[in-house]
């Protein structure tokens, strides 16, 4: 079983090659994740899925990792984020923190802080 960095590391990694499939097979099935766009949470696979599709077809995110700590029992990695247009003009350029909650070797909650 890969350490929860190298899980988030590919993660990352099937996210910014748009591989939805990869990304939600290390997603706990209930995986609640953020709706960085209208606010709130998503719940499970489907709504995940469908959400990347919306933001996918206006927006280009791109997120590298720059760091990974352990806080409280949560995983915080430090994420350099890019969104760009379809255009490819650049719409946000910013360091957020990415929190996880991994159980059982998945993703099971995503939470986003921003400085």
């Amino acid at each position: 079983m890969p350490t929860t960095q190298e899980l988030l590391a590919h993660a990352y990694d099937a996210f910014n090659a748009r591989d939805v499939d990869a990304v939600l097979a290390m997603m706990h099935p209930d995986v609640v994740w953020p709706n960085g766009m209208e606010g709130g949470h998503l719940h499970g696979h489907r709504a995940v899925r469908e959400y990347w599709a919306r933001q996918w077809l206006t927006l280009d995110p791109h997120v590298d990792p720059v760091g990974f700590r352990e806080e409280d029992g949560l995983t915080v990695v430090e994420v350099r984020q890019v969104v760009r247009d379809r255009a490819g003009t650049v719409m946000a350029e910013q360091t957020v923190q990415h929190v996880y909650l991994i159980r059982d070797g998945l993703i099971q909650r995503m939470d986003i802080r921003r400085p």
